[in-house]
């Protein structure tokens, strides 16, 4: 059996998540008081006791579902086959694959976060999903929509969602529904990410980046902007740059890692989203999710 270990992005985040692992596994509490000393701040407490609102700031949750994810994969000492992660949980799937430290990791998601919550309050925009519409159809009217709007998350089949300014997605949303999509749902995010408005976030986080020690790791890590498999730091860190504008084509990961041969996957991290889009992708393929232990 081949195994495919995923990692979910940003909205999977819930109050408790990671409490069980900090109160039964001495590994696991060690790992989160670590992460607690290299942000500066006791990001435990909203993990285990927040609020939805406290965790819906970008610059909790992105670190948040990173370590609750990194955690959980060091404590059940993952020997994965493969690896990825959607958006965010490419970081994830980056240091359980080994290619990074679980410190250099942290930064690099707070720097991200950081960067990019400046990035949504300089260039306003949103992200919309489209239901039950084909890729190329989607794409093809985005590209006749005046200002910015991209497909950005190629979610599965039937789901791609759209990045831009506002004004874009809202023309783009309209011409959408006119030309049949199912809907074309305005989601509750704070910026138009993975699209051209995350430039500047995308150059700071490359400065960040630049630093960083990248080795090669254990797997393949498929990663969202081309989909493929990759095993050589330096391509790894170069794709890693470029995720921020580019789409996550999550679809086309989960094809590709089927066509090589992987049968089974876990998702570690909160919540499952990852296992529905993969069960879509592939409804007869072994998947399941592990939040805790």
């Amino acid at each position: 059996m081949k195994h495919a270990y995923v990692f979910p992005g940003q909205g999977s985040q819930f109050s408790g998540m990671g409490k069980n692992l900090y109160d039964t596994n001495v590994e696991a509490k060690s790992l989160f008081e670590k992460a607690n000393e290299i942000l500066g701040f006791r990001i435990t407490d909203i993990m285990f006791f927040g609020t939805d609102d406290q965790l819906k700031q970008t610059n909790v949750t992105q670190p948040a579902v990173f370590i609750h994810s990194v955690v959980l994969a060091k404590v059940l000492n993952i020997k994965p086959d493969a690896v990825a992660g959607h958006s965010l949980g490419e970081f994830s799937a980056m240091v359980a694959a080994g290619a990074m430290s679980f410190e250099d990791g942290l930064r690099l998601v707070a720097k991200r976060a950081a960067a990019m919550q400046q990035c949504c309050e300089n260039n306003p925009g949103g992200m919309a999903a489209i239901l039950a519409m084909d890729d190329e159809k989607v794409e093809q009217i985005c590209s006749e929509v005046d200002g910015v709007v991209v497909a950005a998350n190629y979610n599965c089949p039937g789901q791609l969602v759209i990045s831009g300014s506002n004004e874009a997605i809202d023309e783009a949303c309209a011409k959408l529904k006119e030309a049949g999509a199912k809907r074309a749902l305005r989601l509750p995010v704070g910026g138009a990410f993975h699209s051209p408005l995350m430039e500047s976030a995308r150059a700071e986080l490359e400065a960040a980046i630049a630093e960083v020690e990248f080795s090669a790791p254990v797997c393949p890590i498929y990663q969202n902007v081309d989909a493929k498999p990759h095993t050589s730091p330096e391509e790894i860190k170069q794709n890693l740059i470029a995720q921020l504008t580019a789409p996550v084509r999550w679809t086309q990961i989960v094809e590709n890692m089927l066509a090589d041969g992987v049968d089974c996957f876990d998702e570690l991290g909160p919540g499952s989203v990852l296992q529905g889009l993969i069960k879509k992708v592939s409804p007869e393929v072994e998947a399941s999710s592990h939040a805790d232990v």
